[in-house]
């Protein structure tokens, strides 16, 4: 199921409207108004270098307005060079999604969380006077763990053999070199297994296997099953930065985690601020169809227009890259490795409360889950404390039939998740909604892509290599953090770094 959301800021409108019959020639040419629009307070212009282009060129074309996207443009218009933003949707933020509630308060329907490492992000954020708050993490989180619940945590005999697990884990990411795992000595013994077989060999505790599924679904929107060791271990060593090892608790855990912090007003009010200073730079309800290069120049064919540039930065799933018509052809183990990094399957389901009451008992609103479809709840209640909000994640398994259920039964099913966690008070929320990110056409699964066994050791030496003129964005190419918002900064910052060299060469 999909919400519906107004465009980001008024330039979309506008630009579709004048762009809708342009010629190739012709984008640029025409005489385009001084655009104002206001974000965090101030209001901004397209910069006169655009405003003015004479010509259907461009230095760079960006494919893809989400951080990735947003983040290569901010970079390489800084660096005083033309830039033109095409994106599908007719909104940014990619797999960023705000939703309002009442009270004219908003909850996140995509991507939402900052931690301790995700330096680029904040970095980002507070250059746009985007103000964090701190996840909820008071009380006691639940386990509710083949039919058993738990309060306060795991019971003793699979808390100690989860941690013996993470610990292990852990050791074997530590020695990954974050750029290029499939080097590791023993790249070729765990890229050929997944998840679930190093576990099956593994786990001592039955009840501690069935933590990893939820943990898989949260991460990847993927199963043990789906997902190479490799991989898996390249995502651990990934969670931290160039001073600080990755973790396999920072990448799980709220407090000093990956999820420790939510922006005040969402995650894509950070893109839509980037995108009100871009201005006419950007153009919405634009899905590129294909691109072609010369020895010269590269044309991109987006619906209603047709763009020349130098360079192309593509910022995009790699399940829609994919679906692009390149000349002359891809070589083919980037054609290949496309194919070969399916999205996770994972939708986001929200129940509005009056107020969050599961805070009276002493519950966190976090919780663990085995059965479906809900694996793992958080309080996403907004910073003011009203109204309440319990977010769950459905993935992989449950997630994929999910949007073939009928609503009434979907809603059902979650409410029951949530009050197994938090009570039956759970049952009777003010409002409900849900975003099966596999349904949304611009995405077709989330958080992220993911590899399967023998991917990395392959074909992980192409996953940032540029195709002559052509770049590669997008959060599954980043070195640190892949699948968040962190990765997807780091890589649109990457990809412009690449560009801005090419120049400069």
């Amino acid at each position: 199921m999909s919400v519906s959301v107004e465009h980001a800021t008024p330039v979309g409108t506008l630009l579709e409207t004048r762009g809708h019959a342009l010629s190739r020639r012709g984008l640029l040419s025409t005489t385009v108004a001084s655009v104002a629009v206001l974000a965090g307070g101030q209001v901004l212009q397209a910069p006169a270098a655009v405003r003015a282009a004479a010509s259907a060129q461009v230095d760079v074309v960006v494919i893809g307005a989400g951080f990735a996207g947003l983040s290569a443009a901010r970079q390489i218009g800084a660096a005083g060079h033309s830039v033109l933003v095409l994106e599908a949707r007719n909104r940014v933020g990619g797999r960023v999604l705000n939703h309002p509630i009442q009270d004219g308060e908003v909850v996140e329907a995509g991507a939402q969380f900052i931690g301790p490492t995700h330096d680029h992000l904040l970095a980002l954020s507070r250059a746009y006077g985007m103000a964090t708050f701190s996840t909820y993490d008071q009380g006691r989180s639940v386990a509710v763990l083949e039919g058993d619940r738990t309060v306060g945590g795991f019971t003793p005999s699979v808390s100690r053999d989860y941690q013996r697990l993470i610990g292990l884990l852990d050791g074997m990411a530590s020695g990954l070199p974050v750029d290029a795992p499939w080097q590791a000595p023993q790249a070729r013994q765990w890229d050929a297994q997944t998840l679930q077989t190093w576990l099956d060999a593994h786990v001592e505790v039955a009840e501690a296997m069935a933590i990893f599924p939820s943990i898989a679904n949260a991460v990847w929107g993927a199963e043990p099953r789906d997902v190479s060791l490799l991989f898996a271990l390249a995502c651990v060593a990934a969670a931290g930065n160039e001073d600080t090892p990755g973790s396999l608790t920072r990448l799980l855990n709220a407090r000093q985690g990956a999820q420790q912090q939510r922006f005040v007003g969402g995650s894509q009010a950070l893109a839509e601020r980037m995108a009100a200073a871009l201005g006419d730079q950007l153009v919405l309800s634009a899905p590129v169809r294909a691109i072609d290069s010369t020895d010269s120049l590269v044309e991109v064919t987006a619906d209603g227009r047709t763009i020349e540039a130098r360079h192309v930065i593509l910022a995009v799933p790699p399940a829609l890259a994919a679906g692009i018509q390149y000349g002359p052809q891809l070589p083919a183990t980037r054609a290949q490795l496309l194919q070969r990094l399916p999205m996770g399957s994972l939708t986001k389901a929200e129940a509005v409360y009056d107020r969050p009451f599961w805070r009276d008992a002493g519950l966190s609103g976090q919780s663990l889950l085995d059965g479906e479809p809900v694996r793992s709840t958080f309080d996403n209640t907004p910073p003011s404390g009203r109204p309440g909000v319990l977010l769950g994640l459905i993935g992989a398994e449950a997630a994929r039939p999910w949007s073939m259920r009928a609503p009434d039964e979907r809603k059902a099913a979650v409410l029951d998740s949530f009050a197994s966690v938090v009570g039956d008070g759970a049952r009777q929320p003010l409002d409900y909604f849900e975003v099966d990110w596999p349904g949304e056409q611009w995405s077709r699964g989330g958080p992220v892509g993911y590899a399967p066994p023998g991917v990395l050791l392959d074909y992980g030496s192409t996953i940032r290599a540029p195709v002559g003129p052509i770049h590669w964005a997008g959060t599954e190419t980043s070195t640190y953090w892949n699948g968040y918002m962190e990765g997807a900064v780091r890589s649109g910052e990457r990809a412009a770094s690449e560009v801005l060299a090419a120049f400069d060469g």
